[in-house]
Formats: structure tokens, C-alpha cells, sequence
């Protein structure tokens, strides 16, 4: 049999406070990015109270195939360059129908229209705080 124990201290929690403001900076840095290679329908969800997968879903769609690409490179580009961060996973770059960068914190969904339209994302996670993105992302907001 075995014997359930306490987890040890810290193991389940955030015990450094610098992970919020790193968080703050990656989202305001990747939205910025998404900005300006002009991503539709920006929106951040904030799911800490909700799942221990990560705390926050950057979403977005592109126009192409072309334009997916291009938005996941300049974000790629952008965390590397500014705060220098690699995504830890990137998921559907050969195929930019729904590209996925996780940046642990901080997982960017990537859509083309019709699969975002089709995965509901948005809907999956109706009890997070959202919000639209739609003009410079400060870490202020």
C-alpha cells in the first residue's frame, strides 16, 4: 500500500515572484509582435485558476498559410531578440493550419481561420478572464 505524503514546499506553487512580471513581459512582447504582422481577432485568456497547464492562452488567427508563418517567426523572433526566451515546444509550423508556441506561461495558439472557428478555444475556456487585443499591449493592462 501506499502512503499519500504532503507535497513538499513549493512544489505545486509559484514561489518566485519574478515569474508573474517575466509572464507580463512575454505576453506584452508576443502580442506586440502579433500586432504588428497584424493577427486577427487577438485574445489573451487567463487561465491560472483553471488548469496547472499553463496560466495564459494567447490566440489569433492569420489570413494564410503564409501569413501564420509569419506571424509565429516574428513572435519566435521578437521573445528571442527582446527578452531572451525560446519557446520550449513549437507544434504545426510545417503544416500553418494551427501553429503552437509554448513558452510554458504562456502557450500562443496561431489559427487559420476555420480551425480556430472549428477547435473553439475561446468557448473550451469560457470561465477565463479575456482580453481583446487591439492596439500596443503594455505590461500595465
Amino acid at each position: 500500500m501506499v502512503s499519500s505524503t504532503e507535497a513538499a514546499p513549493g512544489q505545486f506553487k509559484k514561489t518566485d515572484s519574478q515569474n508573474a512580471a517575466d509572464s507580463k513581459a512575454l505576453i506584452s512582447c508576443s502580442a506586440n509582435a502579433l500586432l504588428e504582422k497584424k493577427a486577427k481577432d487577438i485574445v489573451l485568456l487567463d487561465v491560472r485558476g483553471l488548469t496547472t497547464l499553463t496560466d495564459y492562452f494567447l490566440i489569433c488567427h492569420g489570413t494564410s498559410e503564409t501569413h501564420i508563418k509569419a506571424l509565429a517567426n516574428h513572435v519566435l523572433d521578437q521573445v528571442r531578440e527582446k527578452l531572451g526566451e525560446k519557446a520550449w515546444k513549437q507544434e504545426g509550423l510545417d503544416t500553418r493550419r494551427w501553429v503552437i508556441l509554448d513558452y510554458v506561461n504562456i502557450v500562443l495558439h496561431i489559427f487559420n481561420e476555420d480551425k480556430r472557428s472549428y477547435y473553439g478555444i475561446e468557448r473550451m475556456w469560457n470561465d477565463a478572464e479575456k482580453t481583446v487585443i487591439t492596439n500596443t499591449y503594455s505590461e500595465n493592462e
